[in-house]
Parts: C-alpha cells; structure tokens; sequence
C-alpha cells in the first residue's frame, strides 16, 4: 500500500524574525514547491529517480529476456540475483544487495516503486542524493542479512527472497527519526503530520506483508520489512543533532554513519557463518 503522499513542503522558507539554524546547501531555496511537483524535476531528486531507473531497468531486462512479467519462478529470481540462505552461505553474499533491485511480478515492483518514489521525495531533500541511496543499499542489506539470520536459525536453506521493499521500510524508519528535528524549519504540526504519515505507512505496510504470506507463492520475507526499518531508525539517530549545522559538518556525519554502519553489517554477516 503506498504511504501518504506528502501534501506540504519538506523544507518550507523561514518566516520567523529569528534567523533559522543553517541548513545543507543543497536546502537553501527561496521557495519550495509541492513535493509532488518538485518529484517530477529529476534534477532536484537525482538520487530518487536513480534507485527508480535501476530497478525498472532490472524488470525490464527480466522480460526482455523471457521471464513472465506476472508470475516469475524461483529460479528465474534467483537467476537474476534473489536471497537464498544456500547460496549466500555458500559465498554468493553479492545477492544480498542485488536482490533490492529484483521483484516479483509487475505489481510487486509498482508497489515497490510508487513507495519508493514518494518516500523518496521526501527523503531526499533531508539527506541528500548520496544519502538516499546509501540508505537504500544498506538498509536493503540489514533486512537482507535479518532475513538469513532467521532462516539459518530456523533451518530454511530453500526459500526465494526479492523487492525493495526492505530499502523502502529503511528510508521510512530513518525518517520517522529525521523528523523528530524540531530544529528544522518546519512548522511543529507539519511535522508532526508528516512523521505521522511516515509510520502510517510502515504499520500498513507491515501488515499486508503479513497477510500476503498466506496467499504468495514466493513469499514475502518481513524480516526484511523488520530489519530496514530498525536499521533505519539506527541510522537516523547520529544524523539528527548535525541536521542543522551546516552541510560539510552534516555529509561529514553522514559518511561517518555509514562507514559505521556498514562495518556492523560486516561484522553481523560473519556472526552469521559461524551459525551454521
């Protein structure tokens, strides 16, 4: 289900006597469009419209060479770079991230997409291009390697996993955080309507996931959902106090968060190995 699709600006002009705090360069506008109208410039949300073209290029690739548009098979997915705890364990640790880019069908990743695209717009202009898509790669990850925990523990080596959706739950979660900035400058409501929202989607979203094990025939794996969604709310929280001084000092916490994070998710995978 598609979360709320943003209705005011993410970053409105300062109209108080008091100066706002400074915020990333790439925030200072004079005036800010509808979010839905600014989503349709591709240069002003790059890195949305980037995660977007990579996953609908893959879809499009796995038609044209003959997989079924509406129901793929396993090894169709997993030819194309889908979770299974065999594989990975066996070394392929590579589909951990290809598999973010991988779906199950043509409403699978219309879903997905239409999400990703309004979360995105969202996002964006509080993290940045590179922000974006570094919290879309490793959250994907973090929900991935959730995933292989669970089957190694419970023994399931033969399961297909695949979607964004794990990406998609972790720009959700760490802009849930994001939005607990009472510095920015945003109307106190406004973001407390937006953060709202926000976990409006993740808890809909949740729940379908639920519901949809019961009926799909590749099911869908919700510790993935689980596993973007906690690591990006974990990545949001060092982000917050730099949020508003200044761009070097926030893209300079950002790349350190990152750094971080990625080196727990290495740590984490090799936890991992040692399970079997």
């Amino acid at each position: 289900m598609p979360p709320p699709t943003p209705e005011g600006e993410v970053l409105p002009p300062h109209t108080d006597a008091v100066p706002a705090q400074p915020i990333p360069d790439y925030e200072r506008e004079v005036s800010r469009p509808n979010s839905r109208e600014r989503g349709w410039n591709i240069l002003a949300t790059p890195g949305t419209y980037i995660l977007l073209g990579i996953n609908i290029a893959v879809f499009c690739y796995m038609i044209f060479r003959g997989v079924s548009p509406s129901n793929p098979t396993p090894n169709q997915l997993l030819y194309f770079g889908a979770t299974n705890t065999e594989f990975i364990m066996h070394g392929q640790w590579y589909r951990l991230l290809t598999a973010t880019f991988v779906h199950v069908g043509l409403l699978h990743i219309a879903t997905n997409m239409w999400c990703l695209w309004n979360l995105g717009l969202l996002g964006e202009p509080l993290l940045g291009p590179f922000g974006l898509i570094a919290v879309y790669v490793i959250t994907g990850i973090a929900g991935n390697l959730l995933g292989l925990f669970s089957n190694v523990v419970f023994r399931d080596y033969g399961s297909v996993g695949a979607g964004a959706s794990g990406a998609v739950f972790g720009i959700a979660g760490i802009l849930i955080v994001l939005l607990s900035n009472k510095k920015l400058p945003i109307p106190a409501f406004e973001l407390k309507r937006l953060r709202r929202s926000v976990i409006q989607f993740a808890v809909l979203n949740l729940i379908i996931g639920i519901g949809a094990n019961f009926t799909s025939i590749v099911r869908i794996d919700n510790h993935a959902h689980i596993g973007g969604f906690l690591s990006g709310l974990a990545l949001g929280v060092p982000l917050v106090p730099r949020m508003t001084s200044g761009r070097t000092r926030y893209l300079a916490r950002q790349k350190l968060t990152f750094a971080a994070a990625a080196f727990l998710l290495f740590l984490f995978a090799y936890f991992i190995t040692k399970l079997r």
